[in-house]
């Protein structure tokens, strides 16, 4: 066997929880769009692609329907919860209704300010850029351990943080 004697690559899986600390200084320095992107990732517990793939027509009967990306999996997210609206179902129906407001007509839950659907570049950019502003606001406050943190945080770190504090089987 050529490979014999060959060691692998012994990897170390990612090991960051965001606190809420980090994740409001973040969220405060982040546009709309991308606040919205958190808040979807966060409330449904997906992975980055398959929260910018969401779209009104993705909502029917009662549910979010998500096919993600990795696993090509559907899943099928309630949005009520014993009779009463859940978290995402209202903030879906803010997010519907501050889109009708501007004039959006595309489909794509996550878009720009112009209504054009946000790629996986342009919430890199605005991610990096919230990121950043925070990290700087932190320093500036005296406070470079938390600086350190926020730059250690990244938008899938979302996933685990929903899955740890949301009841969710669908994010781990």
């Amino acid at each position: 066997n050529p490979c014999f004697g060959v060691r692998r690559n012994k990897e170390k899986p990612r090991d960051y929880y965001a606190g809420e600390v980090v994740w409001n200084a973040v969220y405060t320095e982040a546009v709309q769009e991308l606040k919205d992107a958190m808040d979807l990732a966060y409330l449904t517990g997906q992975r980055p692609a398959d929260v910018l793939k969401v779209a009104t027509t993705d909502l029917a009967n009662g549910f979010v329907g998500v096919r993600q990306g990795k696993g090509g999996k559907l899943l099928r997210i309630r949005l009520d919860d014993a009779g009463e609206q859940s978290a995402l179902s209202l903030f879906l129906d803010n997010l519907l209704e501050r889109r009708s407001l501007s004039g959006i007509k595309t489909s794509t839950l996550i878009t720009n300010a112009s209504g054009l659907r946000m790629s996986q570049q342009m919430l890199r950019n605005r991610w990096d850029e919230a990121r950043e502003k925070a990290a700087i606001k932190a320093g500036a406050d005296g406070d470079p351990a938390l600086a350190v943190l926020i730059r250690q945080f990244q938008f899938k770190d979302i996933r685990p943080k929903a899955a740890s504090e949301i009841e969710l089987a669908h994010a781990s």
